[in-house]
């Protein structure tokens, strides 16, 4: 008789977990999985996959316009919001029903319910089945975080973003990172005022500031209100339904919406780490090592609930690597350096590697390259919205250590690129390869 009722047990069914569960099934584990919400996680369900449809519906606002100088004529056109919001619900079900399928397949067990490690290889669920399990595997992601002042439950977040029953028609987003950003130029295409509001100075601190810069000159061109070194001291709800808004240092405003974009908290409570002993971070995070076990032999953490780059890729693979390590007798770690990321902004920021200033603090002597333009569209459309492109290159060696681009589909361009990067290739190696032309990308390779 198995001495656990199983040799893997994952709390969390996002991309991560279903990532880990798969591939140590596929070892010949006997694996299970509790989910208390939606098989598929934070990426599938409320996170990348729908607002990048909301970003592709929303690109349909300048594209109509724009058709008009390309010789379409496009007579009555209108927006309905819940048109979109449906069919973006009904592919998030799709693509819900096969997550659960590839579970399924591999022969794992799903519990949909919520599950805590109540002691030594014992997890309790909710319905109070007590299993146990050789290994344990938390990939719980974390959740919007919330901001507390008077009235703030009134506020929604990225979650309840995708439900709305009605468009509003002015909405104050708090945060500068990329949700703040991303859902600001979604809003700002369908009609929405929009204001974002940040307690800070700079938008998007992660990023090259030539690009931050960019973005912010664009999009106030495009009539988004911006709002730095401000704090919300409360909202008060009308009888009509609106919020009357207060800000430091602003005259009170009443607005249909207020969205909290303000980052993200690791999901940690109620999963009973402290009855074994788990050890977290300051901000709550799983604190692992570079296999992902906890200080707890038996349990290990992948995804945003450590809190290392909380990306869904990065999420899959360290889920990859922890089933290949423990179960695939293949013991490997994920390398968490030079990760290229992108901003589904109105237009997209994509990047890679240091910025200018990392670098320049990292490596002394740098040389930069750029590519400031109008992409082609742009010019015959008449919109006066000019993409740029950056290169940083370590002096000494002119090894490529960073690129940074704000473009019409830059997150698709610097897929390519960022696999240059990573390999370590010089700006000779880009200036030795020919332009395809007429295209955005070419500007990679003709960088001055």
């Amino acid at each position: 008789m198995a001495e656990y009722d199983f040799d893997l047990f994952t709390i969390g069914a996002g991309s991560g977990g279903v990532r880990a569960s798969r591939i140590a099934a596929g070892h010949g584990a006997r694996v299970a999985v509790a989910e208390e919400y939606r098989v598929g996680g934070t990426c599938v369900i409320r996170g990348c996959v729908p607002k990048k449809m909301l970003v592709y519906g929303a690109h349909f606002a300048e594209d109509i316009e724009d058709a008009k100088r390309f010789g379409w004529t496009i007579e009555g056109k209108s927006f309905d919001w819940k048109a979109l919001r449906d069919v973006v619900q009904a592919d998030v079900d799709r693509l819900e029903g096969l997550y659960g399928e590839t579970l399924s397949n591999h022969d794992v067990a799903v519990f949909n319910e919520r599950a805590e490690i109540t002691g030594e290889h014992e997890i309790t669920l909710a319905s109070g089945k007590v299993v146990t399990a050789k290994y344990v595997l938390v990939a719980t992601g974390a959740r919007p975080h919330r901001l507390d002042f008077p009235g703030a439950e009134h506020a929604i977040t990225s979650n309840e973003a995708f439900h709305l029953e009605e468009l509003p028609e002015k909405i104050i987003i708090a945060g500068g990172g990329y949700i703040a950003n991303e859902f600001a130029g979604i809003f700002n295409e369908f009609g929405s005022k929009v204001c974002l509001v940040n307690r800070g100075d700079q938008l998007l601190r992660s990023y090259d500031e030539a690009l931050r810069d960019r973005l912010l000159q664009i999009s106030l061109m495009k009539g988004i209100d911006f709002k730095f070194n401000t704090v919300f001291e409360s909202i008060e709800k009308q009888d009509d339904g609106k919020l009357l808004v207060k800000l430091s240092g602003e005259e009170p405003q009443v607005v249909d919406q207020v969205m909290f974009a303000t980052g993200r908290v690791p999901n940690i409570e109620g999963l009973g780490l402290e009855t074994v002993g788990v050890e977290t971070g300051k901000n709550g995070e799983i604190l692992v090592d570079e296999f992902s076990k906890t200080n707890v032999d038996y349990i290990y953490a992948v995804g945003d609930v450590t809190d290392r780059v909380q990306l869904t890729p990065v999420a899959i693979r360290e889920g990859h690597a922890f089933a290949d390590s423990v179960f695939g007798n293949n013991p490997r770690t994920v390398d968490h350096s030079c990760i290229p990321s992108a901003v589904f902004s109105h237009p997209p920021i994509a990047a890679v590697g240091m910025t200018e200033g990392e670098a320049r603090n990292r490596l002394g002597s740098v040389k930069i390259y750029q590519s400031d333009f109008r992409p082609m569209k742009n010019v015959l459309a008449g919109r006066n919205e000019r993409s740029l492109f950056k290169m940083v290159c370590d002096a000494a060696n002119d090894r490529i250590v960073g690129i940074h681009m704000i473009a019409p589909e830059a997150a698709e361009m610097m897929q390519a690129a960022a696999i240059a990067v990573k390999a370590g290739l010089t700006k000779a190696d880009f200036d030795a390869t020919t332009a395809i032309h007429p295209t955005m990308a070419e500007e990679l390779v003709l960088m001055k």
